[in-house]
């Protein structure tokens, strides 16, 4: 066995076997805590709220730890097995073009990637979901939204895969930076066209028709100096009882988004709240920021790529024994997320402290105290555990632990 495949399958099997322990121990810490609601919520969220929240949880955990075996196993026949190589040899069989192969290959592979997560998808929608009263959606509209995905996969992915696997083509040695400024240009008008004409595809949204909640929104953009094209409502109820809120785009696109589920269950001043803390990350330069992490690491990603996809053994050593471009780059979206998983704790206490930051906006541009009630009702409409296990807090959580959360709002509220 080649040292890169030796080191590959450590990485992989140590990777699973960590992730399994955390869910072990998430499970292990809510089922010690489920028959008591922590302070200071017992007066807020009844012990029905609290069981519910801890069993939700467990199960949740349960099912992604057989999602985790499922995936290790997935990765290993792509690789190992032969995954990659034989749908590249039935493509190969249709006597294209180098480029059109290549376009092709990574298409169907794709698309079996996902109908693969069909089941496990359906399960936790229509059983996990739909036990915990959350589930709204109905399979014809699940199936739709499938239909619709893989249509936006077609006429979006393909072109740029086209173009990426040109440039690797006929683009030279830096042809990894010229890939870099497409995907770079191409996620900003992703981000730009999302909240027009994605979005729109899979949901309604419908302007704001409070008034009085829209002048008092208003009156708060105003107070933060922040410009979009709208207030809007979601209709998240029509999939899920799930609430949120968030602002979406880039440049003169920017929107603002309530779940319809938030607007009836927040009072007025909550809503207000729990804007604030989301624009508290736009004047904080959160959303900036993770947006040119995300371009770097992309650049050195496909640095990486540039130099593996001229060594012999990164294929022979994944089980592929026809090194090509299209090959090259399924293998590093595969391999890449097993070597960068320890990075995951870093980038979740980023996401912490981003949180906390939005927090204090918060509390200066409106009240504290009513983003610790909204947060609360948040915790019991989701199911929202409220006793995490410390360590896979720290390792997985992009938000704070309830307690910990709630604690420095009510300080910075006093």
């Amino acid at each position: 066995m080649h040292p890169f495949a030796l080191v590959f399958l450590i990485f992989l099997i140590a990777g699973t076997l960590f992730r399994l322990w955390l869910s072990r121990r998430q499970i292990r810490a809510v089922q010690a805590h489920r028959e008591q609601v922590p302070a200071p919520f017992d007066s807020t969220i009844s012990i029905d709220d609290h069981r519910k929240a801890a069993d939700y949880t467990v199960t949740r955990n349960k099912v992604g730890m057989v999602d985790e075996l499922i995936d290790t196993l997935l990765v290993l026949g792509w690789t190992f097995a032969g995954g990659l190589a034989l749908v590249d040899a039935v493509v190969r069989g249709f006597g294209l073009g180098e480029l059109a192969t290549g376009v092709l290959m990574i298409v169907a592979t794709m698309i079996i990637m996902s109908a693969l997560s069909i089941p496990m998808s359906a399960y936790r929608t229509f059983v996990i979901e739909q036990r915990y009263g959350f589930n709204k959606t109905t399979p014809a509209l699940f199936m739709a939204d499938l239909i619709k995905g893989l249509v936006l996969m077609l006429l979006i992915g393909t072109p740029l895969i086209a173009i990426i696997l040109w440039l690797m083509q006929g683009a030279g040695e830096l042809w990894w930076l010229y890939a870099w400024m497409v995907w770079t240009g191409f996620s900003l008008l992703l981000f730009w066209a999302y909240p027009a004409f994605i979005a729109p595809m899979f949901n309604k949204f419908s302007p704001l028709s409070d008034e009085q909640l829209a002048a008092r929104i208003e009156a708060l953009l105003d107070r933060c100096g922040f410009r979009s094209k709208g207030i809007f409502v979601m209709d998240g109820s029509r999939r899920s009882t799930h609430g949120n809120a968030y602002f979406t785009g880039v440049g003169n696109n920017k929107r603002i988004v309530f779940f319809d589920t938030l607007i009836e269950s927040l009072q007025p001043e909550e809503i207000e709240a729990v804007l604030a803390h989301e624009l508290g990350h736009f004047r904080k330069k959160h959303v900036l920021r993770r947006m040119l992490i995300s371009f770097a690491l992309s650049l050195v990603g496909l640095a990486v790529l540039g130099y593996l996809i001229q060594q012999p053994w990164f294929f022979t050593s994944l089980g592929v024994d026809q090194p090509s471009n299209h090959l090259a780059l399924m293998l590093f979206m595969i391999v890449i997320p097993v070597f960068t998983f320890p990075l995951t704790p870093l980038m979740s206490y980023l996401s912490r402290r981003d949180e906390f930051e939005a927090d204090e906006y918060a509390a200066d541009q409106s009240d504290a105290n009513a983003l610790v009630t909204a947060l609360c009702k948040l915790y019991r409409d989701n199911a929202t555990t409220l006793t995490p296990d410390k360590v896979h807090s720290g390792f997985y959580d992009s938000h704070p632990p309830a307690p910990v959360r709630v604690a420095k709002l009510a300080q910075l509220g006093a």
